[in-house]
């Protein structure tokens, strides 16, 4: 069992675009997920690329997740499903040199699944978080996330995630990440 920790983690968001956010079951608590993960990444100083797939079709990153990212996050536009695929994104996640990637998105069955397989092939420890994640039909879903726990991720929710960074109440940063889930 791997606890994450806010030194050693980085996070990587696969395609919160509009078309995509708004084909998933679970639309509502996906953004909502979605924009407290960013949040807590951007108060922790925890790195964050974002990935975009055909943006020229799909959009682009929803607002909300700018937002709350602000100018720290690294953006990276692909076309595979795999974000590893692209040297630029692979180059980049290497760079870091953080093992842990937590890592959410659309769609849990495709891009975040074969984004995660490719990471956990080249060494890297990787945590999905189920309740950021989303695909057209729930289904979909729940298979995407199992076939990652099978292939060595470890599945968590976004509170999971929160606590584990923060470790303790006396966390420097607890009550302004506290605030984001009240």
């Amino acid at each position: 069992m791997t606890i994450l920790n806010e030194k050693t983690s980085q996070v990587l968001i696969i395609d919160v675009q509009e078309r995509l956010l708004n084909a998933a079951f679970n639309k509502q608590t996906l953004e909502k997920k979605s924009v407290i993960l960013s949040s807590a990444a951007s108060i922790l100083g925890i790195p964050v690329i974002v990935t975009e797939q055909y943006p020229k079709g799909l959009g682009n990153t929803i607002q909300p997740i700018k937002d709350a990212l602000g100018e720290g996050a690294a953006y990276f536009e692909k076309t595979s499903f795999s974000a590893i695929e692209n040297p630029n994104i692979a180059s980049a996640v290497d760079k870091s040199a953080r093992k842990q990637i937590v890592l959410f998105g659309i769609e849990t069955h495709i891009c975040v699944s074969q984004t995660a397989n490719a990471l956990i092939s080249k060494g890297y420890d990787v945590t999905i978080i189920s309740d950021a994640c989303g695909s057209r039909a729930e289904c979909e879903h729940t298979a995407g996330l199992e076939r990652m726990k099978e292939n060595g991720a470890h599945i968590i929710t976004t509170e999971i995630a929160l606590f584990e960074w923060l470790k303790s109440a006396r966390h420097i940063k607890f009550k302004e990440v506290q605030a984001l889930i009240k």
